[in-house]
């Protein structure tokens, strides 16, 4: 997504690099849119102490609960439970349980000053209501539930570790009265803005800060982040260590920004979350990503109205995200946007995208790639999409948020509005300078305006030599099929 040019489909509309992945491209994406104190103190030992007393370590709790993604429903992530989902009292127990994991780590890494303890607690809340939930019913307080549950846990993980008396004061204060959380509703929010803000820290390189949010905001079982990453779990849970160590040792502080300071932050929050869904809607990607992308994106346009971009983003996911069940043959192999059955786009998603986009009332970098991802969802056909107007918008674009992918598919957009020369011509300013060599949307895009040409066997190659050059095997199979077409 952060990088779709145009050509295979023919659709420049797609998010764009403005964001993290803005400059030097990186993996393709796909073709079916134009182109395109973390440890604590003495708490670890207390908790090893504990699994030894047998009390049951959180981690080794949720190890029999399943792994990869379906762990997710037992431990770390309860997005889905059970094979299929579950009955429905099971799928609402795990929604319940999802909403509320990441208020309840906040709020004991806000107490604790322990990020560790704090997702380790958290995590055997989740167990024991993903367990006790489907047949007991979901409470009236789910967030509560947990919290009680984690806030127990860490008491006693505490008085093992001998800590301070007052962390434990402060734990005892977490003690919901009546059924209800005792912190206030502002203490909450602003416990979830730190935890979110923290992760995002721009002291963090960008790969930490995607996977620290994804593991500590998201509950995502570290050996799935690790497969997303393409690295081992070992290496993993390495990175991780990294990035709450240097949070500590950096003294970064646990608190939202104010004044200009937010806007300066602000924007790399953003990026991690663009990066995050972009991760979930690449071909190769985890559809998993760009949910929690998108149900982050709608947490933070909760809790931070007046920040235009949030909304923006917002608005950029559901838009982009809705055609994801159109964009898969039964084969699993990508069709292109100008052969998907827009019957089959989610049609409830668009017209949320296009509410929310429609509080947005200036234009920054997202908020013109969302209305560029709402030509295109609102077009009942490629023909009738106005692309006059998208490339107005990617001019717009190009000239607030330079960079190469921003310019390639500006060109493509071009080629549309304008023919297959105008768009070249915008594609050779694009490549000066090399900045998108080696890049397969890029050979793409020239061959699919080299194709509109009337040039086959030329674009034929180029589709060859992009495919070649591509790492996803689905997007690799567009650009063949492509290829195929131009000469028959």
């Amino acid at each position: 997504m952060a990088e779709e040019p145009a050509a295979p489909a023919g659709e420049p509309g797609g998010p764009v690099a403005s964001g993290p992945a803005a400059g030097r491209p990186g993996r393709g994406a796909d073709p079916d849119v134009a182109v395109a104190a973390p440890a604590g103190s003495g708490a670890s030992a207390a908790r090893a102490q504990t699994a030894a007393d047998g009390a049951g370590d959180p981690v080794a709790a949720g190890d029999g609960l399943g792994s990869g993604a379906s762990a997710a429903a037992g431990a770390e992530r309860p997005v889905a439970v059970g094979d299929g989902g579950g009955h429905a009292a099971a799928e609402a127990a795990a929604a319940a349980a999802r909403e509320s994991h990441a208020q309840v780590v906040a709020t004991l890494i806000r107490v604790t000053g322990d990020w560790t303890l704090a997702e380790d607690c958290a995590q055997e809340a989740l167990v024991q209501a993903l367990q006790r939930w489907p047949a007991g019913g979901v409470p009236a307080n789910p967030a509560g539930w947990l919290m009680t549950v984690a806030r127990n846990r860490a008491t006693d993980v505490l008085r093992r570790a001998t800590v301070e008396r007052r962390k434990l004061r402060e734990l005892a204060a977490l003690a919901p009265t009546d059924a209800e959380p005792a912190t206030g509703e502002e203490e909450v929010v602003d416990d979830r803005l730190r935890l979110i803000f923290t992760c995002c820290h721009p002291a963090l390189a960008l790969d930490a800060r995607v996977a620290l949010t994804l593991r500590t905001v998201c509950g995502i079982p570290t050996p799935d982040i690790a497969r997303a990453f393409l690295v081992t779990e070992s290496t993993m849970t390495r990175r991780l260590t990294r990035a709450k160590t240097k949070i500590a040792e950096a003294r970064i502080p646990y608190r939202v920004p104010a004044g200009p300071a937010l806007a300066e932050r602000l924007p790399g929050v953003l990026a991690v979350l663009y990066l995050l869904f972009t991760r979930g809607y690449n071909a190769d990607g985890e559809p998993a990503f760009a949910d929690e992308a998108i149900r982050l994106a709608r947490l933070l346009d909760s809790l931070m109205p007046g920040q235009p971009e949030v909304p923006a983003l917002l608005a950029l996911f559901l838009l982009q995200d809705s055609r994801r069940h159109a964009r898969r043959d039964a084969a699993g192999d990508l069709v292109p946007l100008d052969r998907q059955d827009r019957g089959r786009w989610d049609h409830a998603a668009i017209a949320e995208g296009l509410a929310v986009l429609g509080r947005v009332r200036e234009d920054g970098p997202y908020a013109l790639q969302a209305r560029i991802a709402a030509g295109h969802a609102t077009a009942r056909s490629v023909e009738s999409t106005d692309w006059p107007a998208i490339a107005g918008w990617y001019d717009a674009l190009a000239a607030l948020t330079p960079s190469p992918v921003v310019a390639l598919n500006r060109a493509v957009a071009h080629g549309y509005a304008y023919g297959p020369r105008a768009g070249l011509a915008l594609l050779a300013e694009a490549r000066a300078g090399g900045a998108l060599d080696g890049y397969p949307l890029a050979l793409a895009a020239e061959a699919d305006l080299t194709a509109r040409l009337g040039d086959r066997a030329r674009a034929a190659a180029l589709f060859r030599e992009a495919a070649a050059q591509t790492h996803a095997e689905p997007e690799r199979r567009a650009l063949l099929d492509r290829a195929d077409e131009a000469l028959a």
